[in-house]
């Protein structure tokens, strides 16, 4: 015979300090959206074709029929040895990406750097060098993309002294800022302050103990 059963619940201003952060538990493991990061994968996309960077792709089913070409980023994160993140493609001379850079994102000097160190290289290179970047492996630091140089010289001249090293240390310098960029931005999600505001928006209750009623 069915029967009635009254519970207390509580949002979380109402709770303990200690139910408090079993709340705040619940919600990091469970409540954050997959596309938390969606908004710092868009401008990684802007970035790279600032600095002549064009991600591969590849294409993904959509629930209402059809595909998008989804970039070939990745990363993993934040607490293991190991984590990172890492991005497929090809590079080219851009024109013009260190002033664009600085347009875009003018604090940002890890990436004025990068645009800097990139047009320095082709400058001593004729503009001529092109690199291919590749994912290999199960992981997704910078380290695990194969990046291969060359130069495009119609009359067959090899890369300046240094110069496949710089452009493979730019790519991987440019993998290692989209991770701290990531981190930063789950670090902001996934704060006390930010957690306690999104569930108050939500009007999502807890028992006293602060498991998630419902």
């Amino acid at each position: 015979m069915p029967r009635i059963i009254e519970t207390t619940v509580y949002t979380i201003d109402e709770l303990s300090d200690a139910a408090k952060e079993n709340a705040r538990v619940w919600y990091r493991q469970h409540g954050l959206h997959d596309d938390w990061y969606d908004f710092v994968y868009e401008d990684f996309e802007t970035i790279c074709r600032i600095l002549g960077v064009t991600l591969a792709t590849t294409p993904v089913r959509l629930y209402g029929g059809g595909t998008r070409d989804k970039p070939q980023v990745n990363f993993s994160g934040f607490g293991s040895q190991g984590d990172g993140a890492s991005f497929a493609g090809q590079y080219g001379h851009a024109n013009g990406a260190a002033k664009e850079i600085r347009a875009h994102a003018p604090e940002n000097t890890e990436l004025h750097r990068i645009a800097d160190e990139l047009q320095a290289v082709q400058r001593r290179n004729f503009h001529q060098l092109r690199a291919s970047i590749r994912q290999q492996g199960r992981h997704c630091h910078e380290y695990t993309m194969a990046i291969e140089v060359e130069r495009d010289s119609p009359t067959g001249q090899p890369p300046t002294d240094g110069a496949e090293e710089t452009v493979i240390e730019a790519m991987r310098d440019l993998a290692r800022w989209l991770y701290r960029q990531l981190r930063s931005e789950y670090e902001h999600q996934t704060s006390d302050e930010a957690v306690d505001e999104i569930v108050s928006i939500n009007e999502w209750t807890f028992q006293a103990d602060g498991t998630r009623f419902g």
